[in-house]
């Protein structure tokens, strides 16, 4: 009994107790939109936690997509959507071995930017600032509208044999759901 106290003893000292990593996968905490220049601009924060497997495809070399879908919709008796305008901007994140950089490049407009490590290009990936959405006309008086956002991984831009596994390998799957806020006008 005393040798299984002393190697239970043992074992927590070789494995200290680690904090919980958060769970892979991508989390919209908050959006919204104002107004400017008869422009409506979106404000996200978006959190992005990836799955091993992901991590070490893109630090080996693999670049990733990731979409940033932006609607506007219009409310029908909560029964169904009608979209008004509808956005997709898309990132490509790649690790660059030789300057040991993370690029983050928006293929929309081709602004890139580098980042000393993983976390810091994500942390950059979610904080959307001043995204312009929609004009201001296309919105009619009095009616409700709503904005609608979520970011997700693009298994289609994989290469082929890596997208049949991420078919399959929920590992792959990083989508958020809809975050979803009023549009004031």
């Amino acid at each position: 009994m005393r040798l299984l106290a002393l190697w239970c003893l043992l074992f927590c000292l070789a494995h200290p107790a680690r904090a919980q990593d958060p769970a892979p996968g991508i989390h919209v905490r908050e959006a919204r939109s104002w107004l400017v220049d008869d422009v409506y601009q979106l404000r996200a924060r978006i959190d992005y936690v990836l799955s091993t497997p992901v991590s070490d495809a893109l630090t080996n070399g693999l670049p990733l997509i990731i979409e940033l879908q932006v609607q506007v919709v219009r409310d029908y008796f909560g029964i169904w959507d009608q979209p008004v305008a509808s956005l997709t901007q898309q990132y490509q994140l790649q690790y660059h071995a030789l300057s040991r950089q993370y690029l983050l490049r928006n293929l929309n407009s081709t602004a890139q930017r580098s980042y000393p490590t993983e976390q810091a290009a994500l942390d950059a990936l979610g904080d959307i600032d001043a995204l312009p959405m929609l004009d201001r006309h296309l919105l009619a008086d009095g009616v409700h509208y709503d904005g609608k956002v979520r970011a997700r991984l693009d298994i289609e831009s994989l290469p082929t044999p890596l997208r049949l596994v991420a078919y399959f390998d929920a590992d792959w799957r990083l989508v958020s759901e809809w975050y979803r806020w009023p549009v004031q006008h």
